[in-house]
């Protein structure tokens, strides 16, 4: 591997015009297919094989005048203070509105409901509060949110901007008006952060503008594919954000190993003007430095493409998006990089530094990492106590971890999805804004108003709903469908546990399959599916991430210990979502709109990114470790050494990844936001206590057995060389590289 990889470095230095048109060559590819291809994306989440979205399809066959599918706005009116909206001026406000959207496009046959409307007996329908101070205007469309006209959303917005003119308080709930957050300028102060703390590490300008250049171009890439992607499949919203934090994080720290590397290589040889030597010293870098960086993307991308177990689609699309950025980021790290830093030739450290290089002073003397390391040699109880105990203590509110999905109630109170939510609730309770649909796929010779009768009866005796709307069956009579509107809010985990009781009273019908379904019914399916998933999804990505661990650093232990030290950060991590979102800690600091229960698909993301990150980290390190013990050093010298020219670099990458998601938390959208504070936490946590402070202490307490592996397995497990040891021997066979090694070992110029 790393011999292969010193070829590619040194072709990628020596052919850079080559490597240069071709990448701008699938830029240009790629983005003209975005460009030709791009479709909306999609805010739905959706879920196959469950008894919600299976319900949900049943209601769209059988009760097609109802557009299941279709977009839905609840125009949400309060009267001022000590008025009503039964009064003669607001009433004409509403019924004016009212017949606006009737005529609406793509408006349904019969979907607008108005605050006043009541059943054929003449009784209110419910869409107005009891003190008649708030109400609400139904209106179903025909068409998904992401399909509607333009027209038909500037209707909407200009029929709501002439009843707020009269004086009402109006505001839009449902999913027509919903706003979705650009995360354009998050992505830049991660950037910024970035830039700062390469320029402090390499102390050259053009040196730390590489890193962030090449990043920009992975993640640009990857972003048109997902453009691309959309005209051919549907494409969560979120897709492209999770892509990014992980294409930006990895893309700058993979391009910052490689360089690190290269600039050490290049100043220790000490001719810098000499071209030859600077081709050799990349060749080097990114066949030792390249080989850490290919197996940690490797395991980035096991661990996201793990998710694929939980078998939720928009969770999938998701892992695949963000390791297509993986990969992509790997390969520009391996050969652009290179090319790039060939057309940089000696500019890549500054004149000062080139002076000092050539008075044989080496710029980045490894003094920090080395005390470090040598203290934790000495210490090494001490440092694997605190760290333990830090990280326990950190850890400890995750015991008290909630998921749920989020809704309105979680939005900004900025939103007029949140406003509106905020004023159902206070006008019918918290649970009108999670409405249930229970529907029957009635047995053959079923008696339709009869079954309707029995549900009725059923759901009356369930503890938890509020209201149970009337059955009524379809046009065909081989269905029936009953709205309940639940007592609590649809997060609420009363709420959850009300799905399953109801499921539990229906399950034993006789007259027809019961099924419970509605946007809360499939958040909580959504929330059951990734709970099941958890430990699968733990085990395939863990044997398969220990699987490359032992393959890289041929040891028993290592993978143990490196993957027991990820779980301690995960813990940690997951507490300290839990004390800022679900408790309120810091809530200002953060920007927490409304506390509440962590998004179920959080920890399982968190896991496998926070997993695959770690290793990186893991690789990093003690590649160099490795490479130390295996060129003859002691266990703990090696700590020592291998720590002097690595801790540094990975403090900066660290700090690197960390700003890239941290921007994200005040993203205005509380699940990224929350992704990102997490993923943040966790880089955190994981780089600077466990793989700087807790794992080299319990391998300097395990000393030798820390490196042990059974012959037959040492047999066994292919030398991948990643600490370049045979390309070590290969160059000290031939020293005098020539000029003319290229892609494929040998060429001529």
């Amino acid at each position: 591997m790393a011999t292969f990889l010193y070829r590619l470095g040194r072709g990628s230095y020596r052919l850079r015009w080559l490597v240069l048109a071709l990448w701008i060559l699938v830029v240009g590819g790629v983005g003209a297919a975005a460009s030709a291809l791009q479709q909306e994306t999609n805010p739905e989440f959706e879920l196959p094989g469950t008894e919600s979205q299976e319900a949900f399809d049943l209601l769209e066959d059988r009760f097609p005048e109802m557009s299941a599918d279709g977009a839905s706005a609840q125009i949400v009116f309060a009267a001022d203070e000590g008025d009503t909206l039964t009064s003669a001026e607001n009433t004409a406000v509403i019924e004016a509105i009212t017949a606006e959207m009737t005529a609406s496009p793509e408006v349904v046959e019969g979907g607008v409901i108005s605050p006043f409307a009541t059943d054929p007996e003449g009784n209110p329908i419910g869409l107005l509060s009891e003190d008649g101070t708030i109400g609400v205007l139904q209106v179903d469309y025909t068409e998904p949110t992401m399909e509607l006209e333009d027209r038909t959303v500037e209707h909407l917005e200009e029929a709501v901007a002439d009843a707020r003119d009269s004086g009402l308080t109006v505001e839009v709930g449902g999913d027509v008006l919903q706003d979705f957050p650009v995360e354009g300028l998050t992505e830049l102060i991660g950037i910024a952060v970035a830039l700062l703390v390469l320029i402090v590490t390499f102390g050259a300008l053009l040196a730390a503008g590489l890193p962030i250049v090449t990043a920009v171009l992975g993640v640009s890439l990857t972003t048109a594919g997902i453009m691309a992607a959309t005209s051919f499949m549907n494409v969560s919203e979120d897709t492209g954000t999770l892509a990014t934090m992980i294409g930006l994080a990895v893309g700058i720290d993979y391009a910052l190993f490689i360089l690190s590397r290269y600039r050490n290589e290049l100043a220790s040889d000490g001719r810098v003007e000499d071209r030859p030597a600077r081709i050799d010293a990349m060749g080097r870098a990114v066949g030792t430095a390249g080989s850490a960086v290919f197996f940690a993307g490797l395991t980035v991308i096991v661990a996201l493409m793990g998710l694929s177990v939980v078998n939720i689609p928009f969770l999938t699309e998701m892992a695949v998006a963000a390791a297509i950025a993986v990969f992509i980021a790997v390969t520009i790290a391996v050969t652009l990089l290179p090319a790039l830093a060939g057309f940089t030739g000696k500019r890549i450290f500054t004149r000062r530094q080139r002076r000092r290089i050539a008075a044989g002073e080496h710029e980045d003397k490894p003094a920090g990492g080395r005390r470090w390391g040598r203290f934790v040699g000495r210490h090494p109880i001490l440092v694997g106590l605190v760290g333990v105990i830090g990280l326990g203590v950190v850890a400890f509110p995750s015991s008290d971890l909630e998921l749920g999905m989020p809704d309105a109630g979680s939005f900004s109170e900025d939103n007029t999805s949140r406003r509106a939510y905020d004023l159902v609730s206070e006008g019918f309770g918290p649970g009108f804004n999670g409405r249930l649909l229970i529907v029957g796929d009635l047995r053959a010779g079923t008696d339709p108003m009869a079954a309707a009768q029995n549900v009725t009866e059923d759901l009356n005796g369930v503890d938890g709903i509020a209201v149970v709307g009337q059955a009524f069956p379809n046009e065909a009579g081989d269905t029936v469908m009953v709205s309940v509107i639940p007592e609590t809010a649809p997060a609420d985990e009363d709420t959850n546990d009300l799905v399953h009781d109801i499921r539990g009273v229906l399950g034993d019908s006789g007259d027809a399959d019961w099924a419970v379904t509605g946007q809360t019914a499939v958040n909580i399916d959504i929330s059951d599916s990734l709970n099941d998933a958890l430990a699968p999804y733990m085990l395939v990505v863990v044997g398969l991430a220990t699987l490359i661990l032992l393959l890289v650093f041929r040891s028993i232990l290592v993978p143990i210990t490196a993957t027991l030290g990820f779980v301690l950060s995960v813990m940690a991590a997951l507490g300290a979502l839990v004390a800022v979102f679900q408790w309120g800690w810091l809530a200002d600091v953060f920007s927490v709109e409304q506390p509440g229960p962590i998004m179920s698909m959080m920890p399982i993301i968190m896991i496998g990114l926070v997993f695959g990150l770690a290793m990186d980290y893991q690789i990093f390190l003690f590649t160099r470790v490795r490479e130390a013990y295996v060129h003859g050093d002691s266990p703990k010298r090696a700590i020592e050494d291998g720590y002097a020219h690595s801790a540094r670099v990975v403090v900066a990458a660290a700090l690197i990844m960390i700003s890239v998601f941290a921007a994200f938390v005040f993203s205005g959208e509380q699940f990224i936001a929350a992704m990102g504070f997490g993923l943040a936490a966790a880089v955190a946590f994981d780089a600077f206590v466990v793989r700087m402070a807790i794992i080299p202490a319990v391998m300097a307490l395990l000393g030798r057995g820390g490196w042990w592996i059974p012959r037959w397995l040492d047999r066994v497990v292919p030398n991948v060389d990643v600490e370049g040891e045979r390309l070590r021997r290969h160059l000290a066979e031939d020293e005098a590289p020539t000029d003319d090694h290229d892609l494929v070992g040998a060429s001529s110029k």
